[in-house]
């Protein structure tokens, strides 16, 4: 991982390490979290229109910046636990999603589309 993930994902170590968390870190307990957290971001979009997504006020913007944070910590909690290079599985995912979603099949469409 990048040395400013690596930086907090020893952090988040640290953090759980020091209130004896980490008995509570399991893959599965990490992966229910991070939905739940999910769900949390999602609230402040719901009922919105696409435009008022995107014109987000400074105080709810803040608020969904501290949700997409909760997002992002449990995810790199669960890559501590599972040894998983974030960095390195979404560059490896970037080039699939490539490869899968050819530009000239897929630029200007919302559409599933699968090669194979």
């Amino acid at each position: 991982m990048s040395d400013s993930l690596n930086q907090l994902a020893q952090r988040l170590k640290d953090f759980a390490q020091a209130r004896d968390w980490g008995q509570f870190h399991s893959p599965k307990n990490l992966a229910s979290a991070l939905i739940v957290e999910a769900g949390e971001l999602l609230e402040h979009f719901q009922w919105l229109t696409e435009d008022q997504s995107r014109q987000l006020d400074a105080d709810k913007k803040e608020a969904v910046a501290l949700e997409m944070a909760d997002v992002l910590l449990y995810l790199i909690q669960m890559s501590n636990e599972l040894g998983v290079d974030l960095v390195d599985a979404a560059r490896r995912k970037v080039v699939l999603n490539e490869q899968k979603y050819p530009v000239e099949q897929a630029r200007g469409s919302s559409k599933k589309y699968d090669a194979h």
